[in-house]
């Protein structure tokens, strides 16, 4: 009993605050609280330091992969523009080359018909000449055989002698 005696300080009476247990177990324990919500503070700050840490990585990663996927997008949107703009080329280059061939077809087509048309022309002077040609023959034919004739019956008649006498003298006539 010398602790509670002691306690109670030098007249035993129990009026101070400092000798009541119940101030020192506040007292203890409010100390062990700040000592246990320092080490909690510290264990809770380090938790939260290294979520933010964890976090603002996190969104740094976010960062670049957003960068990138807009570098990958400008880069696509650019070979696009290049495939859209050779594309237009190429279809430029077909039309002309098309126009091109049509101009060339229409002049052959031009050409074949004007050499056919020329062609048929000769064949048609050809044709023209040759029946030409065979009624000269004809006509020759009849006037020899006419001719043949006429002289035939002259010379039974006696007339055959003045026909030669008459084509000597015109001879020289006809010869100029």
């Amino acid at each position: 009993m010398i602790g509670s005696a002691w306690a109670a300080g030098p007249g035993g009476a129990s009026g101070s605050i400092f000798s009541d247990p119940t101030f020192w177990v506040a007292v203890s324990f409010v100390i062990f609280l700040a000592l246990a919500g320092k080490a909690a503070w510290k264990g809770i700050t380090g938790m939260l330091d290294q979520r933010a840490v964890a976090i603002t990585k996190q969104l740094d990663d976010a960062m670049k992969l957003r960068a990138e996927a807009e570098a990958t997008l400008a880069e696509y949107k650019m070979k696009r523009d290049a495939a859209e703009s050779e594309a237009k080329g190429i279809i430029d280059l077909a039309k002309a080359e098309a126009a091109s061939l049509k101009t060339r077809a229409e002049t052959e087509l031009a050409n074949t018909i004007k050499l056919r048309e020329r062609q048929a022309l000769d064949r048609i002077a050809q044709a023209e000449a040759k029946a030409m040609a065979e009624v000269r023959a004809t006509a020759v034919d009849a006037a020899i055989s006419a001719t043949r004739t006429l002289l035939e019956d002259r010379m039974k008649a006696g007339q055959g002698s003045e026909l030669v006498d008459q084509a000597i003298a015109d001879l020289p006539r006809r010869l100029n």
